[in-house]
């Protein structure tokens, strides 16, 4: 006696538009970009992991702002901004950076009581692919 599996045909359709859909949304990932800082001075900045929802495709942004009197103000606007695109985040740390435009500098160090200290060398090479004429470093100093 031996029995036999087989998928119905219409379930390969519907894991072509999965696959479809997976697509979709890994491509609309990739348009998220990877880092929007203010253009000078010293700001609050949050590392944040996106992934497509229910999904394993992801990606680590950088985002920080003066206006932020808190880290969880950053990631309050980031998420929904996510979600709108059917995405999901995670905020992986936090800390400060010092954006000097006229000597071309970025510094990145110190750690947010919310989410703990980010990931500073991730951070930095998410930096340097937008600041490539930039000097950007990083330290586990406070201030």
């Amino acid at each position: 006696m031996f029995s036999v599996v087989c998928r119905p045909l219409n379930s390969l359709r519907v894991s072509g538009a999965l696959r479809k859909a997976t697509v979709a949304m890994a491509e609309a990932l990739a348009k998220v970009p990877d880092v929007e800082i203010d253009p000078e001075g010293t700001f609050k900045y949050i590392l944040v992991r996106v992934k497509v929802k229910d999904g394993d495709v992801h990606k680590d942004i950088v985002r920080g702002t003066k206006s932020a009197e808190y880290h969880n103000h950053i990631f309050e606007k980031v998420s929904p901004a996510m979600q709108a695109l059917g995405m999901e985040c995670e905020c992986l740390g936090g800390g400060k950076i010092e954006h000097n435009s006229q000597e071309k500098k970025l510094r990145v160090f110190g750690e947010s009581t919310a989410f703990g200290k980010a990931d500073h060398a991730a951070s930095v090479e998410k930096l340097k692919t937008v600041f490539s004429g930039y000097e950007v470093t990083w330290s586990d100093d406070k201030k």
